[in-house]
């Protein structure tokens, strides 16, 4: 799926706003290709520091729980002063961000390796600041599009993620490439510090500062009932969405789903190095596979089905089929080693075939979850706080990334199958709140 595609679906919807409806999914699809660029070479960064590879989680974690602070502040924000300004700062802020974490062993090899780590977890958590305008994003899309096809505008907004977690990756293992590296000291000036980790990080600034001037030039405020500006910190929206009958459920489902997939997220590579003998080249191909589904997922199907059977039964679809993708994989070992036939070739396993049907399960699962709780949050709230509520549960589900990561390893440690099963038993809760939400 390409951009292109995402200004045809906009344009299809009735009363929504064609372009500004691209124009977010670009703004989001730019924004997360320069997060998905850090991806490879995050572990090596650290590394190059010196230091044990627990901070390797801890970056992890950080930029989610700037995320989770972040997310409902900005989306209270875009309710009071307009959702135009709040993408447009934070896709600044983002810039800078990138830039820091580009210095920052610069900074360590001049002023001490603790002074440099404390530069590149700032950039960092700076940069998962900045992520939390996702609830904007939401919000804007929710201002032009009208109910009955918002499941389908919000399902592109989560294909664009998917776009920037498929390209941002490759184009981040390219730049870090030796290649690249070279090329690059003949085209930037000497003070500027050209290494595989430089090098993506600046490409990742640049690519915010490109959705920056995209939302400049293009992007206009939506036609909008703006709520009263009232302070409240991050904490009390929570409060007052836990207290609301309608919200409570969803916030609640949007945490243990991010919870239960971070066993996913995290213990996946390392997993089927363990078992099915994968090299870094064959993780990121199925990594790629997983990507490539959750845009045809959450770009097309997931709308399609949502108007075709409510949105309701596709969320409780997605936990079911999410729930059968965890209990699939920590089952997979069983047949990593057992071909299909004699004859076949020797890759061709049953262990394969668990892992390709893992994936189909887990990327519909996700990007149901994803785009119809979403969906359901828009329904649950007033037009006037739109950008709040799907601040607060974006950080609910922030919450959950930043806890499950160290959860999930430590789990993995002790049994492979823990993070995995431990995973599908939290959807059994998320399953009951759904299905009891009047």
């Amino acid at each position: 799926m390409s951009l292109s595609r995402a200004a045809t679906a906009a344009d299809a919807e009735p009363g929504g706003s064609r372009r500004a409806v691209a124009v977010v999914v670009a703004v989001v699809f730019i924004d997360l290709l320069g997060f998905g660029i850090i991806i490879p070479v995050l572990p090596f960064y650290v590394r190059s520091f010196g230091v044990s590879d627990v901070f390797i989680g801890l970056l992890a974690a950080s930029y989610s729980l700037a995320q989770f602070s972040a997310a409902p502040v900005l989306g209270r924000i875009s309710d009071e002063r307009g959702r135009r300004p709040v993408l447009m700062l934070s896709m600044g802020v983002a810039a800078v961000a990138w830039v820091v974490f580009g210095f920052a062993a610069e900074v360590g090899a001049v002023a001490g390796t603790t002074v440099g780590l404390v530069a590149l977890f700032g950039a960092r958590l700076l940069a998962g600041a900045a992520g939390g305008n996702i609830a904007a994003a939401q919000a804007y899309i929710a201002d032009v599009t009208p109910p009955d096809r918002r499941a389908g505008a919000l399902g592109l907004v989560g294909a664009a993620f998917g776009l920037g977690f498929v390209f941002g990756p490759a184009i981040g293992g390219l730049l870090a490439s030796e290649t690249a590296v070279t090329t690059a000291h003949g085209l930037f000036p000497g003070f500027v510090p050209v290494t595989e980790f430089s090098l993506p990080s600046f490409a990742a600034a640049g690519f915010s500062f490109l959705a920056l001037v995209a939302a400049a030039v293009v992007l206009d405020e939506p036609e909008r009932t703006r709520g009263r500006s009232i302070r409240t910190t991050f904490v009390d929206q929570f409060r007052t969405a836990l207290g609301d009958d309608a919200l409570r459920p969803l916030v609640v489902a949007f945490f243990l789903t991010s919870l239960s997939f971070t066993g996913i997220t995290v213990m996946f590579v390392p997993f089927v190095a363990d078992f099915f003998g994968y090299g870094a080249t064959e993780a990121a191909l199925f990594l790629a596979y997983l990507g490539a589904l959750g845009i045809v997922n959450q770009g097309v199907l997931v709308g399609r089905l949502s108007r075709r059977y409510g949105v309701r039964r596709v969320v409780q679809a997605g936990v079911l089929s999410l729930f059968l993708a965890l209990l699939s994989l920590a089952a997979s070992p069983i047949a990593a080693s057992t071909p299909l036939s004699a004859d076949g070739p020797a890759w061709l396993t049953g262990g394969l075939l668990v892992l390709l049907a893992f994936g189909a399960l887990a990327s519909f699962g996700n990007g149901a979850i994803s785009v119809g709780l979403s969906t359901l949050v828009s329904s649950a709230s007033s037009a006037e706080s739109q950008g709040s509520a799907f601040g607060v549960t974006q950080g609910a589900g922030s919450l959950g990334r930043t806890v499950g990561p160290p959860l999930a390893a430590s789990a993995y440690v002790v049994v492979y199958w823990s993070p995995f099963v431990g995973g599908a038993l939290l959807l059994v809760p998320a399953a009951v709140l759904l299905r009891t939400r009047q």
